[in-house]
């Protein structure tokens, strides 16, 4: 054998020759090797809003320096208005949106104060201000014919929808779907407001410390659609050198009565078809309990998820979305009649 070929001895093995013990590695010479794992920097790291949303557009109001941003998706079927809750942005719907688009248009808002909007008085929350801002994007998208709408709102964004409709000003209403918030529960909570929002974590030194804040606090359950939709609910403070929150509901404390007063007389009066989703046995008062038993609503409780149902649940809550259109026979002209007119599904 050609010698050349030899690789060298090890020196272990000389000493181990001469006579003196080889020792072995220590188990805790080094850390183990962690399994790998999505790292928590990607984990809660941003999901930008067009892997859900077909568009994003700013509207301007006519005669007026305020700017509503919007996002948009699907082409064909009624068009699905939602309206987020308090402290939420429009991309609350995001997940949901793309299973809704498959049979029905969607379009989502970022309310006065919020996400990507921007108005001339950030503050001014008053159930009325909220309503007309609905009204005035509705107008500006659609004009004097608008397709058949489906209001959506949740939180906040659900007294919204409700005050809206009670107006009877939008004549194309075609269905009203009101999402976990209940006129006594509401009230009773809004002593306990500020102490809440003072007890959240105020500043963030990256937009994904807030996602996973708002995972591990539990405001939100669903990590995927936190990493769409918190991004939109913070602003970076130049002065404070981190991320705080876009909008500033502690101040706005004037307005919160007015969201929730008379919800419940509202919503019964509504005469389109309305479905109430309440995550868990939410108490209702004794209006909407008389108005569930004569079958004025249809409601469901939405079990495993948190207040934002939309964003812990978005393939169930699209479902429930998409099977009240099409119980109710909801088109893009109106409510669709057997026979006569029919929709494309």
């Amino acid at each position: 054998m050609d010698p050349s070929h030899l690789g060298a001895v090890p020196e272990d093995d000389a000493s181990e020759e001469r006579g003196q013990p080889q020792s072995l590695p220590s188990a805790f010479a080094s850390p183990p090797l962690r399994p790998a794992s999505l790292s928590s920097q990607k984990k809660y790291s941003p999901v930008d809003w067009n892997e859900h949303f077909d568009r994003e557009e700013d509207l301007v109001i006519p005669e007026s320096n305020d700017s509503f941003h919007v996002y948009t998706a699907g082409e064909e079927g009624p068009v699905v208005l939602c309206l987020h809750g308090g402290g939420y942005s429009g991309l609350s719907f995001a997940l949901s949106a793309s299973k809704i688009k498959e049979k029905a248009r969607v379009v989502a808002v970022d309310l006065r104060g919020h996400g990507k909007s921007c108005t001339e008085n950030e503050l001014n929350l008053s159930i009325e201000t909220l309503c007309n801002d609905v009204l005035a994007i509705v107008k500006r998208m659609y004009g004097e014919s608008p397709p058949a709408i489906v209001l959506v709102g949740h939180s906040m964004g659900g007294s919204v929808a409700v005050h809206v409709a009670a107006k009877k000003a939008l004549p194309t209403l075609a269905g009203l779907v009101v999402v976990d918030v209940v006129e006594g529960t509401a009230m009773a909570s809004l002593i306990h407001m500020q102490k809440i929002l003072s007890s959240r974590m105020q500043h963030f030194s990256s937009i994904d410390k807030a996602v996973e804040w708002s995972v591990k606090g539990g405001s939100l359950r669903n990590i995927e659609s936190a990493r769409v939709s918190v991004p939109a609910t913070l602003k970076y403070d130049d002065s404070k050198k981190c991320y705080v929150y876009r909008t500033r509901l502690e101040e706005t404390e004037q307005y919160w009565r007015g969201w929730y007063e008379g919800l419940s007389e509202n919503f019964l009066s509504c005469s389109v078809p309305k479905l109430l989703l309440l995550a868990g046995t939410d108490r209702l008062d004794r209006s909407l309990t008389i108005g569930q038993m004569q079958g004025k609503f249809q409601m469901v409780v939405v079990r495993h998820t948190g207040h934002a149902i939309q964003e812990d649940v978005p393939d169930e809550f699209a479902s429930l979305i998409l099977n009240f259109i099409s119980r109710n026979r909801i088109g893009p002209r109106g409510v669709q009649i057997p026979g006569i007119q029919s929709w494309k599904s």
